[in-house]
């Protein structure tokens, strides 16, 4: 979200717009293969159908759609500027995914201790470019600009901290740079786009995937023999695309009981619902969980077909055994991909589960009721997968 552009009055005719202020901003016109541009027009003829904007929404949904496609601008300049970043493979990555709100966040943090991995930090994600040294990073204006940006999202949403706290430094998820080529289920998050979900929901993202793909060996190509550690809860949805383009990846997929991954994942972009719309809050409630819920039982469908065919390729990890027994969950993780775990970074690791940041900006509170369905009906599309991984809490 970014306040600092003027908004178009109909989005839908602001194609030529868009491109001018972005070019102007980033000082380059081009944008890469045109395959964005479908999703991007569908996009902002949704703007002005699905969502009811308020003064400040309309602005700021501009602000964010400019902020994508400027991520977009940043990547290609760079890679013109960077002859050969894409001349070294991206070797057996370590890929986390699950339904969002399994831990797949706690755990990549987690791993991200280990410094033997690189990782996708926010702020690269927003302008991506060869990662520049830690130490350096404070000077460059596009990572003060992720800073601010983020900050100004806290403060339309403070509830936002304690369901998923973002840092510019920190790594971040793979979806960042996906949909950067507009046709990417994040899109469907911000505000109401029904009309783009539809379509978005029918189109092949094998075009988003190379992309994705090519501005990871941009960001990593300072550090080529560095280890990816990567995370994404979407993977599941496209895990055959993953496997496209990275064909010796470690895959670990979180588990958790969707009737209480799905409601948390719903509070969690409900909180973005006043800072861009007005009314409909608790009927796009219901009607979002409703949406989820049948999302992410068909990615998990889809996911097990592809996992057949990549034996010994995909890790289980279930929420409540990492949560009881983290470093033991990590030591099972090190056995997969291959790798020790040193006694420093064991240390670092210890002290991070002690220290439970992902706490320390208070708790994520909600109630599957209050978006009018029972923890039965969430689970009753997911079939037969809540009982083979023993998902369910059993009451005391």
């Amino acid at each position: 979200m970014d306040l600092t552009y003027a908004p178009p009055a109909r989005f839908r005719d602001a194609l030529d717009q868009l491109h001018d202020v972005v070019a102007r901003e980033v000082g380059s016109d081009d944008f890469g293969p045109a395959d964005y541009l479908p999703g991007l027009k569908v996009f902002l003829q949704s703007m002005d159908y699905d969502p009811r904007f308020t003064e400040h929404g309309h602005r700021a949904a501009w602000g964010q759609v400019v902020h994508v496609l400027k991520g977009r601008a940043h990547a290609i300049k760079a890679m013109k500027a960077n002859p050969g970043f894409d001349a070294r493979p991206i070797v057996s990555p370590v890929v986390i995914t699950g339904v969002p709100r399994t831990g797949t966040t706690a755990l990549h943090r987690l791993m991200a201790v280990d410094p033997r991995f690189q990782g996708l930090q926010t702020w690269l994600l927003d302008s991506p470019m060869p990662r520049p040294p830690l130490d350096s990073w404070a000077a460059y204006p596009e990572f003060q600009k992720s800073m601010a940006v983020i900050e100004a999202r806290y403060a339309a949403a403070p509830q936002k901290r304690a369901a998923h706290h973002i840092a510019a430094e920190e790594v971040h998820e793979c979806c960042m740079l996906l949909y950067q080529s507009f046709n990417s289920n994040i899109l469907s998050c911000s505000w109401s786009s029904a009309t783009y979900d539809a379509w978005q929901r029918s189109q092949d993202e094998r075009a988003a995937y190379d992309y994705y793909y090519k501005c990871v060996q941009l960001i990593g190509m300072n550090d080529p023999d560095k280890r990816w550690l990567l995370k994404n809860p979407g993977h599941i949805e496209n895990l055959d695309l993953l496997f496209a383009v990275y064909p010796d990846a470690k895959v670990i997929q979180t588990h958790r009981d969707p009737a209480k991954a799905i409601p948390s994942l719903v509070s969690l972009l409900m909180n973005l619902h006043p800072i861009y719309e007005e009314g409909r809050y608790d009927q796009r409630a219901e009607n979002m969980l409703v949406r989820e819920v049948n999302v992410w039982s068909d990615a998990v469908r889809r996911c097990d077909r592809v996992r057949e065919q990549h034996p010994g390729q995909v890790l289980d990890v279930v929420h409540a055994d990492f949560h009881r027994d983290p470093m033991g969950v990590l030591e099972r993780i090190y056995a997969f991909i291959d790798m020790d775990i040193p006694d420093d970074t064991r240390a670092a690791m210890a002290q991070r589960i002690e220290d439970k940041p992902e706490l320390a900006r208070g708790a994520h509170r909600y109630a599957i009721k209050d978006y009018g369905m029972t923890e039965e009906q969430a689970r009753e599309p997911f079939g037969d997968y809540i009982q083979r991984f023993d998902l369910v809490e059993k009451k005391a």
